[in-house]
């Protein structure tokens, strides 16, 4: 047994009689749905809940007009980890859709991710020692301060004027030069004529929709919706031997250590009577209006394409974080970065809760890297529950 699987087991508390439960796992995302299939296939016994009224997290997809519906914005699963790939292909198909958005700006429409049909679009140039030159007779040459110096750094002024400066001022509701160059490391510039956005061996969306692959991952598994579980801690909490907590680090410690901040998102779902509206899944909107970053035509996640004869068009968004709004990305200004340092101090005192996901680790995760990291946690606290002291364990 690790040292931390150890740790673990020693900081379960004990109880007079085994709980019903082994875990109690915190919401039903990907992390908390990939956790508990994981304690199920280990032979224990886990209990999901999550306030919301349905599966999936922000992955959930719905049915309408035939077509299946990203409710909370585009999801594309990549990644380049065979063992990821091979769990979550336990539960769905996934069709080959192959992301490549692009940028609406100054009324032209662009290519993402930067490669050499953007540089095309751009300057009209065609080889890459061109765009190369390009670029490097624009950059920031300073030492970067802020993001928009960052990105003038990495991209030159034409890209970051063009496709980067306002969609980041409304995604973060601040001028770029008022964020910290630590939010940008890097952006990729890509010189061959090549949309795809992602790198990854592996790509697509599961067929029939997330909710579908998560109906099937939870198969089993007793999932109890609607539950506020901060708000009824203590009943909850003497289900099961430990916790796996998946939402809002600073709300579990009833933000005693201050309030961490998010961006959220606003979506308005239109149905509109055409087979084919914008022609991509996602547009993004690189001027200062409209408000929304960008549209996303749902059918077009399904390369066979849909039967329906209408479409359905999302508008998404940005907005501060407040008033129940869904917390999406953590903004890391290092005042909040110094905010999340001093609840995992206080999560260490915890060993008896596991603390997971984007929204507990205050930090943007891909799909395949939240289930890469629940599949790393599991390993070692599933480990220690079904080899420790045998008391210790759920009937």
């Amino acid at each position: 047994m690790t040292s931390q699987a150890q740790r673990f087991l020693e900081g379960l508390p004990v109880l007079a009689a085994p709980p019903p439960y082994a875990l109690l796992i915190v919401g039903c995302g990907l992390y908390g749905a990939t956790f508990a299939r994981l304690a199920a296939d280990a032979g224990l016994r886990p209990l999901v809940i999550d306030q919301r009224q349905h599966i999936g997290g922000n992955c959930y997809t719905e049915e309408r007009e035939k077509i299946h519906v990203h409710a909370y914005g585009a999801h594309i699963f990549h990644t380049s980890n065979r063992h990821v790939w091979e769990f979550v292909n336990r539960f769905a198909e996934f069709n080959n859709y192959i992301n490549s958005p692009k940028a609406l700006s100054g009324g032209k429409l662009y290519s993402l991710p930067f490669n050499m049909n953007t540089f095309h679009e751009l300057w009209q140039v065609r080889t890459p020692a061109e765009a190369r030159a390009t670029i490097e007779a624009q950059r920031y040459l300073g030492d970067p301060t802020n993001l928009e110096e960052q990105a003038l750094s990495l991209v030159g002024r034409d890209i970051y004027e063009t496709l980067i400066h306002h969609y980041t001022r409304k995604q973060w509701g601040k001028d770029p030069s008022e964020l910290p160059a630590f939010i940008i490391k890097r952006l990729p510039l890509r010189f061959t004529y090549d949309n795809n956005y992602f790198n990854d061996r592996w790509q697509g969306i599961p067929i029939g929709g997330y909710t579908r692959l998560f109906q099937n991952m939870l198969e089993g598994i007793e999932v109890r919706l609607g539950i506020d579980y901060l708000a009824d801690r203590s009943a909850l909490d003497g289900l099961a031997r430990c916790v796996v907590f998946t939402g809002c680090i600073d709300a579990f410690f009833n933000h005693e250590e201050g309030h961490l901040e998010y961006r959220s998102l606003a979506f308005e779902h239109d149905v509109i009577a055409s087979e084919n509206h914008q022609g991509n899944a996602v547009i993004n909107y690189c001027d200062p209006e409209p408000a929304y970053t960008r549209t996303i035509e749902h059918k077009h996640f399904d390369p066979v394409g849909s039967r329906s004869e209408v479409t359905v068009v999302t508008r998404e968004y940005p907005q501060p974080c407040r008033d129940g709004a869904i917390p999406y990305y953590p903004v890391n200004s290092d005042a909040n970065q110094a905010i999340h340092r001093r609840y995992r101090e206080r999560a260490e005192a915890l060993p008896h809760v596991i603390f997971g996901g984007r929204l507990s680790e205050y930090r943007y995760m891909d799909m395949h890297v939240v289930v890469e990291a629940a599949m790393n946690r599991a390993r070692s606290v599933l480990a220690a529950l079904t080899s420790g002291d045998p008391r210790r364990r759920s009937p």
